[in-house]
């Protein structure tokens, strides 16, 4: 015990200097100078372009710049931690570190400056605004370990950017859309950088705080568990309680441990009954009568009865009574031997407490996952929607590429969050599967057609073959069943750099349904034989260089495999290093619950404009953006489109407009989307459809939505497609109820 108390305060120490002034330093320092060679690619990367767009010259001198400054920078870190050792003040070190990093911050400025000045001009702002973004990140990261190093770096690289745009609005003939488009798209890679840093920081000091709590944790239940066994030892070296009662059930003899545990001296107790004596109106009854039931039975009784002291002390008493009986059978006398267990009643206690304490974690865990994808998706939404409609626009080929590139990346944020929802539901045991009737065939081979891009990207041919007969519909989870698809098609092609990758689908029928056995197989870097099964744990790949050469989560995999055994399959893996992998799906599906197709996605077609001709669309969200986005979205349809800021709002509307559908949001001010769709039914007039259109995405949000009455749930963000597809679904039919109603 002692050991492990030594153990503890070490790790005490070690974490107050870890994060000490000093200690953040040192590793700020340390971490500096051993990323060096990491930052060099991007520098590297830029010079590089500099050499295509402005010649060789300009690209080494850029290079050889920005080189000056890390070398600067790295040289005084590399000496810091020895002049701290030698006495050389900490104040002063922060400042001249401060400097350092400000002349490094200085020569990445003037590399950005020769890319926007260079003799070429016209280069990308893109270029130039991403390579401070991606300097800032960087500097944004080591805020927590040196604040004035970061800080100057942020400042240095925020003035670059308005200086360029400044000067760029300054020489321009005039400023036009262009300009607008710029600074709008800066602004939103900024602030998606600020989110990034805020988040990156606040998981800094959260692990911070829970490491030290973990500690002080470690060392309290280290003094708790050194109290209990103390009690341990006086509860073995005590002597039990004892008492003696003749055949009528009164005491003749008690033990000194008996007077010292109740209080009652031997002469006080002999004569009475130890009912009369030692019961209190806490006593359950219960028990009591099973005590005097058993000494009148002559049977031996065991059990827990709460008792009081002679000062009135509540204790409670494990008892063990046993009846001594004579030849004939009848009862001489009851010997009971009686055990304080007190101190385990409230240890039982305190566990329930640390129980409910745990689960009342667990939920803050949720609440808090469910908050983050809230406030996430919300402005997601808008990057995705705003994107959308940016590529609607007239575009030339390189703009249309940086769309896409805001895309992409949107995607990849969007599908981290979902891993980490995923794996939240998981732990949770919320996730649950939805079986529908649906097209196998078709569902892989959209699957297919949408990694095909990415494929094609790197140069690679992605194939589908069918070896048997495909039914045309089954019964199974088509949205788990795609996005398992998704990970193992763009894990293939993420590790494949030569080659192709070829996805093989066979269904053998069975008397329940179908097995479908699909498998993905690459010829890319493969995977060793003592790392296959660790590529399905969480937050794994197979090599440590696989994560920095590739990126990811390390989480598709784990989610795939935990994904595919939910739905009854197995996910397993076949590689030979240096050839390629093949991961092999084996999932039984259902058969149909009904024939017909399973519902292609409508499009907007003439008889859809017609069905949609005066349909009054409500929209309720407290948000600008998104009321935005909706409007763009739906502004070449014939509906008449209208909004509401909050739901008290929404209801008014909704009783008065009588709309053909309403789409709601959960969160808005003066009354949530869900009593509003509550009051909405509750109202004799028209019933419409009501979609939720939220960035709550979790199950238990879609339930609480369609148990208010809701048709329909709708997570942030939406595409275009997906929100006229939704309204198309439910206007799809004879004049709607309201449509009646607004003409009575």
């Amino acid at each position: 015990m002692q050991k492990a108390g030594s153990s503890a305060a070490d790790q005490l120490a070690e974490f107050e200097r870890r994060y000490s002034r000093r200690g953040l330093l040192v590793r700020y320092a340390r971490g500096r100078v051993k990323n060096f060679g990491n930052r060099q690619i991007m520098t590297f990367s830029g010079g590089f372009a500099l050499a295509l767009t402005e010649g060789p010259v300009t690209g080494g001198a850029a290079v050889l710049i920005a080189l000056f400054g890390e070398l600067v920078d790295c040289l005084f870190l590399s000496r810091l931690p020895r002049l701290l050792e030698s006495g050389f003040g900490i104040r002063k070190l922060l400042v001249i570190s401060t400097v350092t990093a400000a002349v490094q911050a200085l020569t990445i400025v003037a590399c950005v400056l020769m890319a926007w000045f260079g003799d070429q001009s016209g280069l990308s702002p893109l270029f130039t605004i991403a390579f401070l973004a991606g300097a800032s990140i960087n500097a944004g990261l080591v805020l927590p370990f040196h604040r004035s190093a970061g800080t100057v770096r942020l400042i240095a690289y925020a003035l670059a950017t308005a200086f360029i745009f400044f000067f760029d609005a300054l020489n321009a003939p005039r400023i036009d859309s262009v300009h607008f488009l710029n600074a709008g798209g800066t602004a939103m890679l900024g602030f998606m950088v600020a989110l990034f840093l805020s988040f990156v920081n606040r998981g800094f000091e959260t692990h911070r705080k829970t490491t030290l709590r973990l500690i002080e944790q470690g060392q309290d239940l280290m003094r708790h568990q050194k109290e209990a066994q103390q009690l341990s030892l006086v509860a073995r070296n005590a002597n039990d309680s004892v008492i003696m009662s003749d055949a009528n059930g009164r005491i003749v003899w008690t033990n000194e441990a008996f007077s010292r545990i109740t209080g009652y001296s031997a002469a006080e107790a002999r004569g009475r009954l130890p009912a009369e004596l030692l019961n209190g109106p806490e006593t359950d009854l219960a028990t009591s009568n099973a005590i005097t039931a058993a000494l009148m039975s002559g049977k031996p009784f065991r059990g827990e009865i709460q008792n009081l002291t002679k000062d009135g002390q509540p204790i409670w008493m494990d008892v063990n009574m046993v009846p001594i009986v004579d030849s004939d059978g009848n009862i001489e006398m009851t010997v009971a031997v009686e055990r304080d267990i007190t101190s385990g009643k409230i240890h039982e206690q305190e566990l329930a407490a640390a129980r409910e304490a745990a689960e009342e974690g667990a939920r803050v865990k949720a609440d808090f996952l469910a908050t983050m994808s809230h406030e996430i998706r919300t402005p997601m939404n808008g990057v995705v929607g705003m994107a959308d409609l940016l590529s609607e626009t007239r575009l030339n080929t390189e703009q249309k590429e940086y769309v896409d590139t805001i895309k992409n990346s949107a995607a990849a944020l969007l599908a981290i969050i979902n891993d980490v929802l995923d794996l939240s539901r998981l732990d949770a045991n919320k996730m649950t599967v939805h079986p529908v009737d649906f097209d196998l065939f078709a569902c892989i081979s959209e699957t297919v057609r949408l990694i095909r891009p990415q494929a094609q990207h790197k140069g690679l041919k992605l194939t589908l073959k069918t070896l048997s007969e495909v039914p045309d519909l089954v019964n199974a989870d088509n949205g788990r069943l795609r996005q398992v698809l998704i990970n193992l098609l763009g894990n293939a092609v993420k590790f494949t750099e030569t080659g192709g990758v070829d996805l093989r689908l066979s269904v053998e029928d069975t008397d329940l349904g179908h097995i479908a056995t699909i498998e993905v197989e690459d010829t890319g870097i493969g995977i060793p034989a003592e790392k296959l099964e660790h590529v399905f744990e969480r937050f794994s790949q197979a090599e440590a260089d696989t994560t920095r050469a590739y990126g990811g989560t390390g989480l598709g995999l784990a989610i795939s495999r935990e994904l595919v055994g939910l739905m009854g399959g197995r996910l397993t893996v076949e590689s030979t290093l240096g050839r390629g992998s093949c991961f092999t799906l084996r999932l039984p599906l259902g058969l149909p619950d009904r024939t017909g197709g399973s519902g292609s996605r409508p499009v907007i077609a003439p008889r859809h404009r017609a069905l949609l001709q005066g349909r009054v669309v409500l929209v309720a969200d407290d948000n600008r953006i998104n009321r935005l986005l909706i409007a763009k979205f739906l502004a070449d349809l014939p509906v008449r489109l209208e909004f509401a800021c909050n739901g008290q709002e929404a209801v008014d509307m909704a009783v008065r407009l009588a709309p053909d559908i309403v789409f709601m949001d959960m969160s808005m001010p003066q009354m949530s989307g869900v009593e509003a769709t509550r009051l909405i039914r509750g109202n004799n007039g028209a019933h419409p459809p009501i979609v939720a259109l939220t960035a709550n995405a979790y199950d238990s949000d879609r339930k609480t939505c369609l148990d208010a009455g809701m048709n329909d749930f709708l997570s942030k963000p939406i595409g275009r497609s997906e929100l006229v597809s939704c309204l198309l679904a439910h206007l799809n039919g004879p004049a709607s109820a309201t449509e009646e109603h607004r003409s009575a």
